[in-house]
């Protein structure tokens, strides 16, 4: 039997946990099994099996019994990250593949201690389980530092009936941190099994069937571009908007302190669909390559916050289009990932990228005046997986800016229900300077939340 060994921290048993377990375990945190079904599936739990013959088969039987109990005990929690966490706790560590040991983050606070003593030197992290141990047992340690949290202590984001078999297991702080979202999206505690250059989840992929726009961009225009005028003909309400963005990670684990390279790719289009008189055109349609680099990190916050990840990166972003209707910049960025509980955000701060001498050539001169010069994207995890997120840019000195809002609510195991809220400028990039309300239903792809 292909089989992971896995030791156990509060019996000190070795035992084996078929793949089979590791799916049921899999299943109970999608919700994919009731507790009823999974109570009749007791042959995941006979694979676990004692290698010591110390042990009689009485006691065998009744320690597989208490990780069944505690695994259903798991299930209770509502929180995602938390019951993965618990999940993983029961399961306990071992010796597993390489892509799932553990990342140290670096510790900005000693880090810049140090810098400002006279002895620059980066200073990672010791909060974390070493999960890339030679053996089981030294694979089992948990370093002081990373405390179990006690019955009445509150984990943050993790409802008080939680935290009670949360307390019972031993899951601590740092290890619901492994699956958070913005952890997950950016390997911010292991690399994920995916490696390098495979298709991942960047911003959300959805699709809204019907988008309204109350204020329709029927002549879009800039300071070196004429006019284009469409009738309300050309251009219909409603229309079908669309958006594909994936991202893949170029390299792993770089400078010796978990830093990762990343290329993503974002498409956003408007497709006029139900304008058959106009054979149903592509209004719109956004083109965003980027790249960009993501360091773990390890800070604490005001209330109760952790600053998670620091990056930088690269974006081009244009619509393809030639003479008046194209629209095109090119920025570097800096941005952080940071999590209060359940809420996670990623802000970014940006800088245009222009070529001198060129400024007669610039499609859309004034372009931060409406777009500013960065934005902030959040991402809040309700129970049941229903989440509310979206994306704040504001320009102080033209007092302009947007606000995006998306809900989503789970319909299936793989699909989501989506609503898109919209107000302010830039929805694309043609409406750079174009003020217009906005709000679409439709799906979302699983996974693909973004953040």
């Amino acid at each position: 039997m292909n089989a992971f060994s896995i030791q156990h921290r509060s019996s000190s048993l070795l035992f084996t946990l078929s793949p089979l377990s590791l799916s049921l375990a899999a299943a109970l945190s999608m919700g994919a099994f009731t507790s009823a079904q999974a109570e009749d599936s007791t042959e995941v739990f006979e694979s676990i099996e004692a290698t010591s013959q110390k042990y009689s088969e009485s006691e065998r039987l009744a320690i597989r019994r208490s990780k069944r109990e505690l695994f259903f005990e798991c299930q209770q929690v509502k929180t995602d990250a938390a019951r993965l966490a618990c999940y993983d706790k029961v399961a306990g560590d071992g010796e597993i593949p390489t892509f799932a040991t553990v990342k140290k983050p670096l510790d900005l606070a000693k880090t810049f201690q140090s810098t400002i003593s006279g002895n620059p030197q980066v200073v990672l992290a010791e909060n974390v389980v070493p999960l890339d141990a030679d053996t089981v047992e030294e694979a089992d340690e948990v370093l002081l530092v990373d405390s179990q949290v006690a019955d009445n202590v509150q984990l943050n984001g993790v409802a008080k009936s939680d935290q009670e078999i949360l307390a019972e297991v031993g899951v601590t702080q740092s290890e619901i941190e492994k699956y958070t979202p913005l952890s997950l999206a950016y390997d911010l505690d292991k690399n994920s099994e995916r490696g390098t250059w495979t298709a991942r989840p960047h911003r959300p992929m959805y699709l809204l069937p019907l988008y309204f726009n109350a204020k329709p961009n029927r002549s879009p225009d800039t300071s070196t571009r004429e006019e284009e005028v469409y009738s309300p003909n050309e251009m219909r309400v409603p229309e079908l908007k669309l958006q594909i963005s994936v991202k893949t990670k170029v390299a792993e684990d770089l400078f010796d302190s978990s830093a990762d390279l990343w290329f993503g790719y974002t498409q956003q289009s408007h497709w006029q669909v139900y304008n058959e008189d106009n054979s149903r055109p592509f209004r719109a349609t956004d083109y965003e390559p980027e790249i960009f680099l993501t360091q773990p990190v390890a800070a604490d916050l005001p209330f109760g916050g952790r600053l998670r990840m620091l990056g930088a990166g690269a974006v081009h972003h244009s619509n393809g289009q030639s003479d008046n209707l194209s629209r095109s910049w090119n920025r570097a960025y800096l941005m952080a990932g940071a999590e209060w509980g359940r809420l996670s955000v990623v802000p970014r701060l940006w800088a245009r990228v222009t070529a001198d001498g060129k400024e007669e050539l610039d499609d859309n001169p004034d372009i931060t005046d409406f777009m500013g010069y960065g934005d902030v994207t959040f991402l809040y995890d309700f129970e049941n997986k229903k989440t509310l997120g979206g994306t704040i840019r504001y320009n102080p000195e033209t007092n302009k800016g947007a606000l995006q809002l998306d809900y989503i609510h789970p319909l299936s195991n793989n699909m989501n229900g989506y609503i898109q809220i919209f107000q302010g400028y830039g929805e694309s990039i043609i409406d750079y300077n174009h003020e217009n309300t906005g709000i679409g239903f439709g799906v979302v792809l699983n996974d693909w939340k973004g953040l």
